[in-house]
């Protein structure tokens, strides 16, 4: 998991060389009560340390005024939540577009696989462009939503049972769990992708309803169990990830006081710490846990590596584009918009 702990700490560089990271300022904020409510699915994880750490550093410095309850699974379901956005039930979100692409189309295209994103400040980078594009922006405002901040998912690995694929042919007759793009990806192998919402992941594997689930590794599959019923893992596939912001809603971020969206924004970047270091944390635990349990560990060499990405990456990026076009989506723009400013962040991160 080098290449991770890399990530993990390119991002916290870039985060500190920009003057992102505050001390916290003793001070309490003085303003109106407020309670928003987090819809959130899981439980308590890696990818969650983002928006608990904004909840903390919002209610530690107003003194509880404003407060944020997270939900984890009792507001609704992952394919639940944009609605409730919208319908002003949620202030805050999880969100992967993934989960339902018929409604917000062109924000999937940050799940395309073989995406360049080459660290985790890059991938920053990209998702916060991407975020700002007029038609995105315009595209979740129409469910009364923005994206506040990117998760900065790690890469995507498989788990699964049964005979281990490998070479990528192996790969031909698997029911797969793969989201967006990468299901796109692993369909042009002969896989069989399907979309199981994360938490139907550990029951579907193991009545054999699918033969593998990918998830980002390695925090996702130690927090859904996946080891404890797979055999084999693939340790350098890396498909892709998926863009999966914390979600606000418009209407009420536009409530708040003026301090209270200066608290927001302070928060962020420690936000985006706590997901790096949850990451990296995750990542020395989990790769001997997974070891411990008996999986068997498959490394495909640069050359099966470099067939995949032929096969399924920029074809499935030409298709992505091709549908979104003829929604009315400047696709290729957005696609380009992702290829351009990747490119451009890699001198920065050396």
């Amino acid at each position: 998991m080098k290449n991770i702990a890399l990530r993990s700490v390119a991002v916290l560089s870039v985060l500190a060389f920009a003057g992102f990271e505050s001390s916290a300022v003793a001070q309490t904020v003085d303003g109106p009560k407020v309670n928003w409510r987090l819809g959130a699915w899981g439980k308590s994880r890696a990818v969650t340390r983002g928006f608990e750490t904004v909840k903390k550093y919002v209610e530690e410095k107003t003194g509880g005024k404003f407060s944020i309850t997270i939900g984890f699974e009792s507001f609704g379901g992952p394919k639940e939540l944009l609605d409730l956005v919208k319908i002003h039930s949620l202030q805050m979100s999880m969100f992967c577009a993934s989960y339902h692409p018929d409604k917000t189309p062109a924000n999937t295209a940050l799940d395309l696989p073989f995406l360049p994103l080459a660290s985790a400040a890059t991938e920053l980078k990209v998702h916060e462009a991407f975020y700002q594009h007029p038609y995105i922006k315009k595209e979740l405002a129409e469910w009364n939503a923005f994206a506040f901040m990117p998760t900065i998912l790690p890469q995507y690995e498989f788990v699964g049972r049964g005979e281990p694929p490998t070479t990528i042919e192996g790969f031909k007759g698997l029911r797969v769990r793969a989201l967006g793009g990468m299901g796109d990806a692993m369909r042009k192998l002969g896989s069989i992708p399907t979309s199981v919402p994360a938490t139907e992941v550990y029951t579907a594997l193991e009545r054999g309803t699918v033969d593998a689930v990918s998830f980002p590794a390695t925090y996702a599959h130690a927090s859904y169990r996946t080891y404890e019923i797979g055999e084999w893992y693939t340790a350098n596939l890396a498909p892709g990830t998926v863009g999966c912001p914390t979600l606000m809603a418009l209407d009420a971020y536009e409530k708040l006081p003026p301090q209270y969206k200066k608290l927001l924004a302070e928060a962020k970047p420690l936000g985006y710490k706590a997901l790096m270091t949850a990451y990296k944390e995750a990542d020395e635990i989990n790769v001997p846990l997974f070891k411990k349990a008996g999986l068997k560990f498959i490394t495909y060499s640069d050359k099966e590596l470099a067939r995949f990405r032929k096969i399924a990456a920029e074809p499935v990026w030409e298709e992505w584009v091709k549908t979104n076009k003829a929604k009315g989506a400047p696709a290729q723009e957005l696609l380009d918009l992702i290829l351009d400013t990747a490119k451009a962040a890699k001198p920065a991160n050396g």
